[in-house]
């Protein structure tokens, strides 16, 4: 049996950024309302020609992961590409990922668990290194998610918070198994799939009822983005606490063993309120939802990196990845540096 180490962090973002006074120029919004439901300064978001999407955007973060581990692509053996914005309804961006970085004809496994998305990919990964089946996995969470916003006041409980982004982890085998990926937690509750979501299209409704609908209907609002705010804001905090909490059992660990948790970058208030639960210090959690806004899949990856480049994360330290999001989904990662 191996652990998984990561040897590699890499993270990119739009050069274009949206502070909350230019989305008042779209919606009736303040900067004051944006930052105290969310905690939200600014985002990133891709521009028209810049040449972003989230193939090319998972590109530029991997590019920087492999450097950093001083691999090339041809090291690479399997690539898990988490997004909720994938480039084509099909095939999924794993494979253009595959061909930007010139990898060789290696599996590309596409996760469509949106928020947790990451959270998921890691254990994936970390399985495949386990049982010996691969030795470098890159692991990717990219989204695009600026296009399909409803930039109007009817949508702005929903728009003010995504941002766009990338962020990159390549893991490799290790035979010290008192390091690396410790405990996984993953569950999910689909009786609540509804409450965030985006229902069209859909292969539920024909495309040419679809077309019909729209032209009948301009203000049909199923391609945009629904979320129940306070019903989505009351179960993260919980789930978010019961997967720390479940991955430190596992591992024989308590919250005070924890040197940084990197959550999901949903909402700076439900980042808040479980460290409060939870009794973390500060210097136990990292946000920067205030810079990037809510990046789905790719936030964990982006904070991490960011930790790791600020220097928070250690030889040694325990760290955990956790996020909730879209399915209901919810997850937890216990890794020792």
């Amino acid at each position: 049996m191996y652990s998984s180490k990561v040897i590699g962090l890499g993270k990119y973002v739009p050069e274009r950024v949206v502070t909350n006074e230019e989305l008042t120029h779209y919606m009736d919004t303040s900067d004051e309302w944006i930052r105290e439901r969310t905690g939200i300064h600014e985002r990133h978001w891709v521009e028209e020609g810049d040449g972003n999407n989230t193939a090319s955007m998972a590109a530029k973060a991997s590019r920087i992961a492999l450097e950093r581990a001083g691999l090339t692509p041809k090291d690479i053996d399997f690539i898990v590409f988490a997004t909720l914005s994938p480039d084509y309804y099909f095939p999924g961006s794993g494979v253009l990922l595959q061909d930007m970085l010139g990898c060789d004809t290696i599996g590309a496994l596409d996760v469509r668990n949106q928020c947790s998305g990451f959270v998921y990919a890691t254990a994936v990964a970390d399985q495949f290194i386990r049982s010996g089946m691969y030795k470098n996995i890159l692991v990717v969470g990219s989204e695009v998610q600026s296009t399909g916003l409803d930039l109007s006041t009817r949508g702005r409980g929903v728009s003010v918070i995504f941002g766009d982004g990338a962020g990159a982890m390549v893991l490799t085998r290790d035979e010290d198994t008192s390091r690396g990926y410790l405990a996984h937690s993953l569950h999910s509750e689909g009786k609540y799939a509804l409450e965030l979501a985006v229902q069209t299209p859909s292969n539920r409704v024909p495309t040419s009822k679809l077309l019909k609908r729209v032209a009948e209907n301009p203000d049909d609002t199923s391609f945009y983005p629904y979320m129940n705010g306070n019903f989505v804001f009351k179960h993260a905090v919980v789930r978010f606490q019961e997967a720390i909490m479940e991955v430190l059992n596992k591992a024989g660990l308590t919250p005070q063993d924890v040197d940084l948790v990197i959550p999901h970058q949903a909402n700076l208030r439900i980042s808040q309120f479980v460290q409060k639960m939870l009794k973390l210090r500060d210097d136990q959690m990292f946000n920067n939802i205030q810079k990037y806004g809510n990046t789905t899949a790719a936030s964990i990856p982006i904070a991490l990196t960011e930790a790791w480049e600020e220097g928070r994360i250690k030889d040694g330290d325990y760290v955990i990845q956790v996020a909730f999001g879209s399915g209901f989904t919810w997850g937890a990662n216990l890794i020792k540096w």
